[in-house]
């Protein structure tokens, strides 16, 4: 399965390109343009990741949830070829920082993982969670569940460890491809949602915590 696994995570064709669309005409898909348009308004970042007036905060924190999935997705697709079993053997945030993969099914005990296995583990989590209905409903009025918020803070603790991963192992890739502005931007934005909303322990933080306006910027 791993093989294939990373067979998909190299075939660029097949992968790394948005998969969550939010269906017109829904709120949600609303909020996703209202959303878009301040982030392309030039608007500070601090004030763009702020509740608008009136909308739910489920709501807002799903919409953000399913995007940065379909920004971070690509970001990394556009490194994997850097990160390799070879170039990056364990799934890690320097030398201080290693991350173990865990999950309810495959990997019941936190296990040792290179970062492309690790990536596509997550992605794959991440997709299965964020198409799972009765995690993020679609259809209006059916409510949100209960652990709605764990959940986002669980996926977005783990889409952290991309940027960690990307900005210390990778830094010198992005620069030579040209991504710095846009992956800062998207880094940025990231960090100042999570920051409105309190949705990722500061703990998880500190390996990029004399950046949080992106590295070189």
């Amino acid at each position: 399965a791993m093989a294939l696994c990373l067979k998909q995570v190299f075939n660029k064709d097949k992968t790394f390109r948005p998969r969550k669309k939010f269906e017109p005409g829904t709120q949600r898909f609303e909020l996703y343009k209202k959303a878009q348009a301040s982030l392309k308004s030039g608007l500070d970042l601090k004030a763009v990741v702020q509740l608008p007036p009136g909308e739910s905060i489920n709501d807002w924190i799903a919409v953000h949830v399913v995007d940065f999935f379909n920004r971070i997705n690509l970001i990394y697709g556009t490194m994997s070829e850097y990160c390799t079993e070879k170039s990056c053997p364990i799934m890690s945030g320097g030398l201080k920082y290693e991350y173990r993969w865990q999950d309810d099914s495959k990997y019941k005990k936190p296990t040792k993982l290179s970062a492309p296995q690790y990536m596509c583990m997550l992605m794959d989590w991440i997709e299965m969670l964020i198409n799972n209905e009765d995690i993020f409903p679609t259809r209006i009025g059916v409510p949100f569940p209960k652990q709605f918020q764990q959940v986002c803070t669980k996926i977005l603790t783990r889409l952290f460890r991309v940027f960690v991963h990307v900005y210390i192992h990778h830094f010198d890739s992005i620069i030579n491809m040209g991504a710095e502005a846009h992956v800062n931007t998207c880094y940025k934005h990231f960090y100042y949602f999570i920051k409105e909303f309190s949705l990722v322990d500061h703990r998880e933080l500190e390996p990029l915590v004399r950046m949080p306006q992106g590295r070189g910027g």
